[in-house]
């Protein structure tokens, strides 16, 4: 029993074999219907861009784009552009002055301590008392008692000083700091004048004793003027005498003498300006002669209080300068205490394109006969006929085309890239020619509206220290809204450049 099956068993392993076995005729058969099945088989061809990886065709992408990025930055400039828009400039013609009007000073005829009894800066009339010198100081001690009596200022006389001091307050300016003292001296003196005026009764009474009265000298105006208790050597100059010195403020420091102090015999005691004619003389300025030159008049502002008065112009050649007389009838008593007086010529103010300074810049071109311009080539563009030869050497003519920058009466302005010194020119229509040699200088702004640097002249109406106004409407030239390059010195011609920021005033 157990012999028969292992006999079957070993009759099957033997019967799988065979089937298996390519050489047998049920191998042969399963080896077929494979390959059968095999040749049923259909290959597709893949796309090539389902090969690649699509992060690396991400990748490549933004490489291709960086590396256009770095081409372009290479070739453009970033620069700072400005807007262009209508504005206006005030010709600021400041200056400071020096005052010339007809003074005379007063001398003390003895030594001893003075008092005044007029107030400074006011008119006083011929035989008015203006000033007494006391040579024993007996009358010194009988006002010190009579001033401790009368302490109290009546309201006119604080109305006064107020006035003062608040004028003083409103014009003061750092950079003319000095003027404090003048204004100590002025308001001890107005101070001292108040008090003496009450004062006066005692003074007559004591002229009355013939003891005194010996000892006590009297000061009369022998004419009517505006009173000046200080002086600075610059009484009686002239226009025409003017010079550097006379602006030197150090030389001509007031002098004044303090109330109630000692006074040498021959010294200045006060001075009178008898004429209500009088001059402002500056150092005349060269920017100025286009503003001055069609008027004799003109008006001035006084920068001390801000009012304003017409003054007649002369222009004075004088040995070391020329300066520039302003004559005025009128507010002499204003500023009859002051040599050295700050003014603003009123000029009218300049209208038009305002640009920056610094996008200012110059160029050379080549000046052409206007004769000479033609148009030609297959457009209508503006060019010259340049005398060639031809291969065979045949005399011929070529149309060169030019961009016009500015035309005048002497020509049409041309890039000198164009055209070559010595080239011949033809003029249309006509058997004359010329030749290009002649060159001129264009002062201009570089305009960035179409994204180069492009060349365009510019009238300069009028400048300061940081705009120019230029002319507007001009051929050629600037439009309301151009953008230019803020840096002209930054670019060249044809330069490609994008406007980093925009700035405008």
């Amino acid at each position: 029993m157990g012999r028969n099956r292992r006999q079957k068993l070993n009759s099957d392993r033997r019967r799988r074999f065979r089937s298996k076995s390519p050489d047998s005729k049920l191998g042969r058969k399963r080896a077929t219907r494979g390959r059968e099945r095999v040749k049923k088989i259909t290959r597709f061809r893949r796309h090539p861009l389902n090969r690649m990886n699509l992060g690396v065709l991400v990748f490549g992408g933004i490489f291709v784009y960086i590396i256009i990025l770095i081409v372009l930055s290479s070739q453009t400039t970033s620069i700072a552009g400005y807007e262009v828009k209508l504005g206006r400039l005030a010709v600021r013609t400041s200056s400071r002055g020096v005052a010339v009007r007809n003074e005379k000073v007063y001398y003390a005829d003895v030594a001893g301590y003075i008092n005044f009894y007029a107030r400074e800066n006011e008119r006083v009339s011929s035989g008015a008392l203006v000033y007494s010198i006391d040579e024993s100081g007996t009358l010194s001690e009988m006002m010190d008692e009579g001033r401790a009596v009368n302490a109290e200022l009546g309201e006119n006389d604080l109305a006064e000083l107020k006035s003062e001091i608040s004028n003083y307050r409103k014009n003061f300016t750092d950079r003319d700091f000095s003027s404090i003292y003048n204004f100590k001296y002025t308001l001890l003196g107005t101070v001292a004048k108040i008090s003496n005026a009450s004062l006066l009764a005692m003074l007559n009474s004591v002229s009355t004793n013939a003891a005194m009265g010996n000892s006590l000298d009297m000061g009369y105006a022998d004419t009517s003027g505006i009173l000046v208790y200080s002086v600075d050597g610059l009484e009686g100059i002239s226009p025409a005498e003017v010079g550097k010195d006379t602006f030197n403020e150090e030389s001509h420091a007031k002098k004044q003498h303090m109330e109630n102090s000692l006074v040498e015999k021959g010294e200045p005691a006060y001075k009178l300006s008898t004429d209500e004619n009088w001059s402002i003389v500056v150092p005349f300025d060269e920017t100025w002669t286009d503003e001055l030159k069609d008027g004799d008049y003109i008006n001035v502002r006084f920068l001390k209080n801000g009012d304003t008065s017409w003054a007649r112009m002369s222009f004075l050649h004088n040995e070391d300068g020329d300066y520039l007389q302003l004559s005025f009838t009128n507010s002499m008593l204003t500023f009859a205490t002051d040599r050295y007086i700050d003014i603003e010529l009123m000029t009218n103010e300049k209208k038009g394109l305002k640009i920056p300074n610094s996008s200012l810049v110059e160029r050379e071109f080549y000046v052409i006969p206007k004769e000479y311009l033609t148009q030609g080539g297959d457009s209508d563009k503006n060019g010259f006929l340049r005398e060639s030869y031809l291969e065979d050497g045949r005399l011929s003519a070529e149309f060169v085309e030019a961009k016009v920058y500015n035309e005048t009466e002497e020509g049409v302005y041309i890039d000198i890239s164009v055209l070559e010194p010595g080239d011949t020119l033809l003029m249309p229509n006509s058997g004359d020619k010329c030749t290009v040699s002649n060159r001129a200088k264009l002062t201009g702004v570089y305009n960035m509206n179409n994204g180069y640097a492009d060349f365009t002249r510019v009238n300069v109406l009028y400048s300061n220290k940081e705009y120019s106004i230029v002319e507007s409407g001009t051929n050629y030239g600037l439009s309301v809204y151009d953008h230019i390059v803020l840096d002209g010195g930054s670019v060249h011609d044809d330069d490609f450049v994008f406007e980093q920021r925009k700035k405008t005033e």
